[in-house]
């Protein structure tokens, strides 16, 4: 082999190991954080919730309860019991979703623990429809929402909702 020939292989592979590293790069930007496997983006993060709130809406306890893992607890809103088992969060929600509620965030923090958990906390206000009067209501609370990935399918593990101490 010349020389000049053993140049020109060095420069064919030098230039493929290139293309190949910013392929790999190029791929890995394109995929950023909160998709595939890495850690979900805030804005996926309060999608959760907004799922959550969308699911209320159809007014089927067994619905709302399926966002919950297995072995949830929920401290809610408007119950003094701790619902620790689905039976228990269906329960709670056959009641809560009586009055229609409609949930909006007030405030909202997120913390990404890592690419299967994550915690968002803050206030959330319901407006609530008395069955029997049709008369409206507004319930400001606070509220904890942790959740893990689990199957590929983000579900609640814990949530606490609490009423604002003020009214």
């Amino acid at each position: 082999m010349t020389r000049r020939s053993i140049s020109k292989r060095v420069a064919v592979v030098t230039a493929t190991a290139v293309v190949a590293v910013g392929t790999v790069a190029a791929g890995a930007a394109v995929a950023g954080p909160g998709r595939g496997d890495g850690k979900p983006s805030e804005k996926q993060v309060a999608g959760l919730f907004d799922q959550w709130n969308r699911t209320l809406q159809t007014g089927d306890p067994e619905n709302v309860a399926d966002l919950y893992a297995s072995d949830a607890v929920l401290l809610p809103t408007v119950s003094n019991q701790v619902r620790a088992d689905h039976a228990a969060i269906v329960d709670y929600f056959e009641h809560f979703l009586a009055n229609k509620p409609v949930g909006k965030k007030i405030e909202t923090h997120i913390n990404v623990l890592d690419n299967n958990s994550v915690i968002d906390a803050g206030t959330y206000q319901f407006t609530l429809t008395d069955p029997e009067t049709g008369e409206k209501s507004v319930v400001k609370a606070r509220y904890t929402y942790a959740y893990e990935k689990r199957g590929g399918e983000w579900l609640i593990v814990n949530h606490h909702s609490s009423k604002m101490p003020e009214g």
